[in-house]
């Protein structure tokens, strides 16, 4: 599967929390999200000095990005743990720390 077919089948299926995901659908998702969200930051830190409230509009847009982002890769990776046998379930034990 070529990326732009991956990633738009991960949007396309952005909300559906059954079946099951290739490896390549996964990481093709992860490379997407980790380029949109690097080109922000070198675009932030190249920005004129003038830029108003650079680092604000920093934080606002990867937030924003960032969960947008969010459902689609929360998505791909519990089809990707059915694709290898496991609850898609197991994906929350990442916010045990947080929960304290």
């Amino acid at each position: 599967m070529t990326f732009g077919q991956s990633i738009s089948t991960c949007f396309s299926n952005f909300a559906n929390f059954q079946g099951r995901a290739r490896r390549s659908k996964f990481w093709w998702l992860f490379l997407f999200s980790s380029v949109i969200l690097f080109v922000i930051q070198v675009l932030l830190a190249f920005a004129p000095d003038g830029f108003p409230d650079s680092t604000a509009f920093a934080v606002t847009a990867s937030s924003i990005i960032g969960i947008v982002l969010l459902i689609p890769f929360y998505a791909v990776d519990a089809r990707r743990l059915h694709d290898t046998g496991k609850s898609g379930w197991l994906q929350l034990l990442v916010l045990i720390p947080c929960a304290g």
